[in-house]
């Protein structure tokens, strides 16, 4: 009998492959957000993600290019944020946008730690489940789409210079799949343009999500040409980051689009 590799060494590995297959930025998070997942304590997240955070920091990976692949923490609580900010962590990608913990925007000032703010309006009682697909989100929580999507950013985006974050600090996230039906979600990266005009950098996650599912009559491990679309469709409208799950594809995609609209 053969035991696997443990978590820790798992996570290192996978890291190590992203890091080859292109990321510049490396997630990690220890509790889950899609549509009706369970919250769990700021304890219980620390002991899923300090182990995985300390060694990620000590190894020091690097891009194909050279550079150090930055690491970012998903949490929206402070005292996670801390800890794994200690650690040796770069960024903080919340996506309550600052609202779920009042101290988070001082934490991240004090380390002066990059931080992702998402615009979020999630209800449980709003996600309708169906067994193929998952979950969405059916309640209409947005009468303005762009506009409100706008407001809640820079809502974030105050509560952030209130407590000493700088902006060049700060990058936007729409939250594709947070709270959003999915002709919401569809809309929303159409439009993405209109996000440019808060001036800050946006970062854009459709990886494998629900509206694709539910668009294509798809569950998550088919979902690579919706994705491949979105990701496409994004960086044309505006995204400077995406944040994926299948690093290789997406990457080569990131760069083809690039060479398109951007010419870089």
């Amino acid at each position: 009998m053969l035991a696997g590799p443990d978590p820790v060494t798992a996570a290192l590995e996978r890291a190590r492959q992203f890091a080859r297959e292109g990321a510049d930025i490396l997630d990690v998070g220890g509790e889950s957000t899609r549509p009706g997942s369970q919250v769990i304590s700021a304890e219980e997240e620390l002991a899923r993600v300090l182990p995985v955070a300390r060694v990620l920091a000590q190894a020091g990976l690097t891009t194909p290019g050279g550079q150090r692949l930055l690491l970012s923490i998903d949490t929206y609580k402070a005292k996670v944020a801390e800890v794994v900010l200690d650690a040796g962590f770069d960024w903080v990608n919340d996506v309550w946008g600052l609202r779920a913990d009042v101290a988070m925007a001082g934490v991240v000032a004090r380390f002066g730690a990059g931080l992702v703010l998402m615009d979020n309006r999630s209800r449980p009682e709003n996600v309708d489940f169906q067994n193929h697909l998952g979950g969405r989100y059916t309640g209409d929580a947005y009468t303005h789409l762009v506009d409100e999507v706008k407001a809640g950013l820079m809502d974030g985006v105050s509560l952030a210079r209130m407590a000493g974050v700088k902006d060049e600090q700060i990058i936007l996230d729409p939250g594709i799949g947070f709270g959003k039906t999915v002709e919401q979600n569809l809309e929303l990266i159409d439009r993405l343009g209109a996000l440019r005009e808060l001036n800050f950098p946006i970062l854009l996650g459709p990886s494998r999500k629900g509206f694709i599912g539910f668009t294509l009559n798809l569950p998550r491990d088919e979902r690579i040409e919706g994705t491949t679309a979105a990701v496409a469709v994004g960086i044309a409208r505006g995204a400077d980051i995406i944040r994926v799950h299948d690093v290789c594809v997406m990457t080569r995609v990131a760069r083809m689009t690039d060479a398109i609209v951007r010419r870089v």
